[in-house]
């Protein structure tokens, strides 16, 4: 009597036979993939991504990973397609069609579409002899490697291999692009992961919201502009260059002899700051490490740019 296997066991099996299939296309990557890349790059439209059930659901999520990452992509439905969406799909774009088959019926229409208007085709497909892959300008094709699914029918193997292929035509886009933080941010403003990609510039306050005082201010005119602008910090300021900071620690500090000194007299010299370019969760980082709930932003020759304080940080959905 067969035993029947856990369910530990059925996971590192299936584990097993995709990482296996993964790491024969990683070892016999396409020579057509430089070729397919370049023709992206020169694309003057988008990437049109398709397939049919399963094949679909990756298109969608490769389509959505090259919008995202600087190359303008979209997943269009095979049968929408036979019913008006070809419009969809004009001579400025590239069409990746997906099907493991590479005889997926639903796919015809696209595929006369492009032939007939001239539309570059790329085929990802396990079936090389394929109408498919027959048709495409170019092939991508998928490794002869099972499904895990323990009858072979199930899509699992095929469409793990269809997704880091397209992970990889992506992230070769991107960085041939030269596709950076600040761009990703462009495309990424909600959400945590906007929020990580958000600079100091973008929050901190700046102009008259600063409490300003010089050298020569006396502490009850200080105290006043601490009070007026509710940060509990004010910068010492000359020629526009922050010579100081003073905080309510500082205050304390000299409270005997205060009402008879001087802002310059009472600062903090050298504190610590941040520039605008700097990210918001490493000057979050600083506040931290350092237990202050406000930095000075200033530029790489000290003039004062602006103040984040970690209410505005936390704001930004950044933890």
């Amino acid at each position: 009597m067969t035993q029947t296997p856990s369910p530990s066991e059925i996971a590192r099996e299936v584990l097993r036979i995709e990482s296996d299939a993964l790491a024969q296309m990683r070892d016999a990557l396409p020579d057509s993939f430089d070729a397919v890349v370049a023709l992206l790059l020169k694309v003057q439209g988008r990437v049109i991504v398709s397939g049919m059930g399963k094949s679909g659901h990756i298109a969608h999520k490769i389509a959505a990973t090259m919008a995202s990452t600087g190359t303008p992509a979209q997943a269009v439905h095979p049968g929408e397609a036979s019913h008006g969406d070809l419009g969809m799909i004009t001579g400025a774009d590239a069409v990746i069609l997906i099907s493991n088959s590479g005889e997926t019926r639903e796919l015809a229409d696209i595929i006369a579409h492009t032939r007939r208007f001239a539309i570059p085709l790329i085929a990802i497909t396990r079936n090389v002899g394929s109408a498919l892959a027959v048709q495409a300008d170019h092939l991508l094709p998928l490794p002869d490697a099972p499904e895990a699914c323990g009858i072979g029918m199930a899509p699992t193997t095929s469409t793990t291999c269809t997704l880091a292929l397209g992970d990889a035509l992506a992230v070769a886009l991107m960085r041939l692009r030269g596709f950076e933080r600040e761009n990703f941010l462009a495309f990424h403003p909600g959400g945590t992961l906007g929020a990580q990609l958000l600079q100091v510039r973008a929050v901190m306050h700046s102009g008259a919201a600063l409490p300003i005082v010089s050298e020569d201010t006396d502490m009850g005119e200080t105290l006043l502009e601490m009070t007026a602008k509710g940060f509990g910090v004010a910068a010492v300021v000359t020629d526009g260059r922050l010579a100081g900071v003073i905080t309510d620690g500082d205050l304390r500090r000299n409270l005997a002899s205060l009402m008879d000194r001087t802002a310059g007299e009472i600062a903090t010299r050298d504190p610590r700051t941040t520039r605008p370019e700097v990210l918001i969760s490493e000057a979050l980082g600083v506040m931290n490490a350092a237990k202050i709930s406000a930095l000075f932003v200033v530029d790489g020759d000290g003039t004062l740019r602006g103040l984040v304080h970690i209410h505005d940080v936390l704001r930004t959905g950044v933890v």
